[in-house]
This record gives structure tokens, sequence and C-alpha cells, in this order.
């Protein structure tokens, strides 16, 4: 689809198509990416992006849209947030034990991720609108970073994930020293601690989920480009394992994880890696006016060996196609993959305008209590997409082993 194609597309109309249902989400934005999905009271859903003229960028704002329970229209969309000086990126909704909707987002100076800063503020409801309060700037270490749903401890505590960037004086954020951490409220968002993941560089965007087993996973994208990583805690996300490999492919963009009712994991993510491509890019942010001039972080040491702490990172590996990988392990291996939605995949360029980007990335997914899921992926930067997958076709993917290439 070219950027106009997609643009006359944009009018949140829920089209049903077979077993599934799709929609294009409304917005003024030119660029629209990272969604993230909310279950909302009375069964209606949540959907949050980051929009604006290019990532990074100082105009890139979050959107929100709600979709009511048995509707055929999302909302139009609702402008939440609007820190002039500053690119506002990764929304998380969370909708704590007491009923309030809260929102949580990132907010950079131009592409400089190390210099970031977590914002959170109450979001209400006005028919179909969201509305939201003053942001507060909740104290996390500077260069913090955001993505995935925030989890209840058993004991009540409120579990954010993190990827820290962890800055070097001096030096351009690059993703080689990255890692993995959780974010701890016990006072209901009021103050944090955080917890690290240990032995975590490259893995980034931690999304944790519950086993069948009563335990915890967590998975992983990573910035080396290999595959997705996985962990455990054996003590509802107080302590966790060293991230290892799964057998699923990854190119350093966003992942989704969700439980089933039945304990099977569902993840869906862009299965290819480095390995399997030959595109490279300089960074995520080289289009943006340079205006940073301290020299780029290298991973290596004086003597041009890796640090312990360092990683390489590897930009610009297709963003497609787009597949649903389901596991009855606890997320060790992925036996059933479906491509949901597929596209060359380039992201060579964030450019959402000249058409030359046709990624399908960042997805959110959730399971419906019908026993069907939702799924919301970036569409060629132009737009939001919303794919709802029936019970019968979530059955009918469940049924089928993966093929050869998928």
């Amino acid at each position: 689809m070219k950027p106009d194609e997609i643009a006359s597309q944009m009018t949140g109309l829920v089209t049903p198509q077979g077993d599934t249902q799709s929609a294009i989400l409304r917005s003024p934005a030119i660029q629209n990416h990272a969604a993230f999905l909310a279950p909302l009271a009375g069964g209606d859903l949540a959907c949050a992006w980051f929009g604006g003229s290019l990532e990074g960028k100082s105009d890139i704002s979050i959107y929100a849209s709600i979709l009511p329970e048995g509707a055929d229209t999302w909302s139009p969309p609702s402008q939440l947030s609007d820190q002039s000086d500053r690119s506002e990126q990764n929304p998380v909704i969370f909708t704590a034990p007491d009923g309030q909707i809260w929102l949580f987002n990132t907010a950079q100076p131009h592409g400089n991720q190390d210099e970031s800063r977590v914002y959170m503020r109450k979001i209400t409801r006005a028919g179909t609108a969201l509305q939201s309060g003053a942001a507060r700037d909740i104290g996390l270490p500077l260069g913090t970073f955001i993505r995935a749903p925030i989890t209840v401890r058993d004991d009540g505590a409120w579990m954010l994930p993190l990827f820290i960037c962890n800055p070097r004086d001096g030096l351009r954020w690059t993703g080689a020293f990255d890692t993995a951490a959780l974010a701890i409220s016990t006072d209901s968002g009021a103050t944090w601690t955080v917890t690290h993941v240990p032995a975590s560089t490259g893995s980034v965007h931690m999304t944790p989920v519950p086993l069948n087993d009563g335990n915890m996973a967590a998975f992983y994208r990573r910035r080396q480009s290999d595959w997705v990583h996985r962990s455990e805690s054996t003590d509802d996300g107080r302590t966790w394992s060293t991230p290892q490999p799964t057998d699923v492919p990854n190119n350093n963009s966003s992942i989704g994880v969700c439980t089933l009712a039945d304990g099977t994991l569902a993840m869906v993510c862009n299965p290819i890696s480095a390995a399997q491509s030959q595109s490279r890019r300089t960074s995520l942010y080289d289009e943006l006016e340079d205006v940073d001039d301290r020299p780029d972080t290298q991973p290596n040491d004086a003597e041009g060996q890796i640090a312990p702490e360092g990683c390489t990172p590897i930009w610009g590996v297709e963003r497609a196609p787009l597949s649903l990988c389901l596991s009855s392990d606890g997320g060790k291996t992925f036996t059933r993959r479906h491509v949901i939605e597929t596209s060359t995949g380039a992201c060579l360029t964030n450019d959402s305008i000249d058409g030359k980007n046709q990624e399908l990335s960042y997805p959110m997914i959730l399971p419906r209590k019908d026993g069907g899921l939702d799924i919301a992926f970036t569409l060629h930067r132009r737009a939001i997409k919303h794919i709802r997958i029936s019970p019968q076709a979530l059955a009918d993917i469940r049924a089928t082993r993966t093929q050869e290439g998928t």
C-alpha cells in the first residue's frame, strides 16, 4: 500500500474479513508508531500510540482512540501529551486495581534516548474520548525507556518493565549498553525503585507474562538482532534469571506477548534476524538533523575488544512479516507460527510519506474474553492498524503446525 492509499483508509471503520476484522485508525499525524492496547471497563478497548512528523522530533505526541464493545468504528483520536521540547513516545496505559487509569510515556530531546525521562498522568474518560491530566516525572534514571504493560505483583506492587540506556559521558546513544530492568512501586506510583535483570545487555522491551505453573516468563527484543530472548522468575517478578535465546528470530524490533486462558503463550513479532538479511542502517535516528556533535557510543574498548557490558546493535533488518507465534512449553519454543500480514518490511528510513518504509512492526497483543485476540501494529509508519482474530480463526491457527520458511 502507498501512503496515500493508507491515508484514504484511516477511517477507524472495522471491516470484516472472514474470521477476522481489521481497521486503520484515524490520526492527524503523518507518522504513527508504537501502538499500545489496553482493556477498559465494560469491554471497551483503548489504543494509544505516538504521532507527529518523524520519530525523535519534538512534534511527536501521544494519541489514543477507543473502540467501544460492540461498536464498528474506532473513536476520533485524542491528543494526550504535548511537551514542546521533547519527543513523547512509547505510551503505556494501565488501569490500577482501584479503577484509576494512568498513562505512562517516555519523553526525550531529539534522538537522544539516553536523555529520556518517564512521565505518568491520570487519564479520564469523556464518552468515547480519553482526556489526560498533568504529567509527573516519576524519577527513574536518565535514559530510561518503557514499552510493555504494567503487571501487579502478588503483594500489590506495580511492576513497570524498563530498558535503561546507561548513558556514556560525552557519547551519543546507539543502544550498545542498553539493559533490562523493572521499576517497582509499592505506593500506587508515588515512588519507584529499580530492579535490574542480570546479564541483560541488548535485551530490551522486557515483557513479563504469567505461566501456568505459577511462575513468570519475560521476553525481550534484542539489539543484536539475533533471537527473541527469555528469562524466568519463580518469585512473582522479584528476581529474574539471565535472558536466554528462544527459537524465534528477532530483528531488533518490538514484540508483543500474552498468556491465553489455557496457558498457551502467544507472541506477535517479525521472525527475522540479521543472519537472514543484508539490510543495514546506521542508527534509529540517522535521518534527524545532526544537532548532536557527540561521537557515537561504541561497544569496544581502546584495544577494539567488545566490552563485557556492551554489544553491537544492528539496525535496518526488515520489519516483516508480522507473525503470530504460539508456545505450549512456557515460551521456550514456538512451534506454531502464522503470518498475519506481509510486506517487504523495508525500514531503512522512518519517513512515512515517501513510500519507502513498509514495516509492519511494534505489535501489541491482548487476549479477548471470547477466546479471540486483539492485535495492533505500525503500518508503514503511516498509520496504526488493528486486527481482531476470532476464536474460530485462532483455533484454526493453533491446529496448524509451522510451515517451513514462515
